[in-house]
Order: structure tokens, then sequence, then C-alpha cells
């Protein structure tokens, strides 16, 4: 089965796993039996409409999947998808700057650090 690492900020939403193993042939079907397992998860990867949220990049096997077939590309058994949410950040005058995650928890966001918010 496929393994799908799960990052930090959402594993608040997959009973605190770090990787998740789901029987499937495409990266969809890997990502839709991740939600089933996870129901938390679903709004955070994915739009009312169901389709993959733009800042979250999805690899299998350290290849984008925007650069295969996206959702419909093949999965084997030993397989590696990952899912890294986008994060935005740099400096300005030497001072950082806040760095933007767009994750809609349902707890208030009170810095820009998941690692300092614990989530």
């Amino acid at each position: 089965m496929p393994k799908i690492h799960i990052p930090t900020p959402l594993r608040q939403y997959a009973d605190k796993a770090a990787t998740v193993e789901v029987a499937a042939g495409t990266v969809g079907d890997a990502l839709g039996g991740l939600v089933n397992q996870h129901p938390d998860l679903r709004k955070h990867l994915y739009t009312d409409d169901g389709k993959l949220r733009s800042f979250v990049n999805v690899y299998l096997n350290d290849e984008d999947i925007r650069y295969l077939q996206k959702e419909q590309t093949a999965v084997k058994d030993n397989d590696s998808i990952s899912i890294v949410p986008s994060i935005a950040g740099g400096s300005l005058n030497g001072l950082p700057v806040p760095t933007i995650v767009e994750l809609k928890s349902a707890q208030p966001i009170r810095c820009c650090c998941p690692a300092c918010c614990r989530l």
C-alpha cells in the first residue's frame, strides 16, 4: 500500500499520525482513502466543490504530481506520497516577515509558526 506522509500542522486532524497507509491505484484514490479514514482532513485538503486546494502540494516519490498526471497519477504499493502545504515568508530590511499558512483551522492561529503555536 502507498504510504502518505502527513505534515506536522495537519497531524492533529489525522489522529497525530505522521504516516498513513491506504490501498489505492492513483494519488487521488490514496488521498480519498486518507480523508475517508480521517474526515477532519477533508476541509484542509479540498475545496467545497471537491478540488484539491491550490496551496496543497502533493508529491509522489519526490515528484510534484502537477507535472505528472495530477491526481490520476498511478501509484504502486511501496510508493511514498507527501502532502506539503504552501508557506510564504521572507524578510523586509533584514526583519522577518510573518509567514502565511492557510490551513483554515478551527483553532485561532496566534502567529506564523506552527512550532510555537503548537498546531
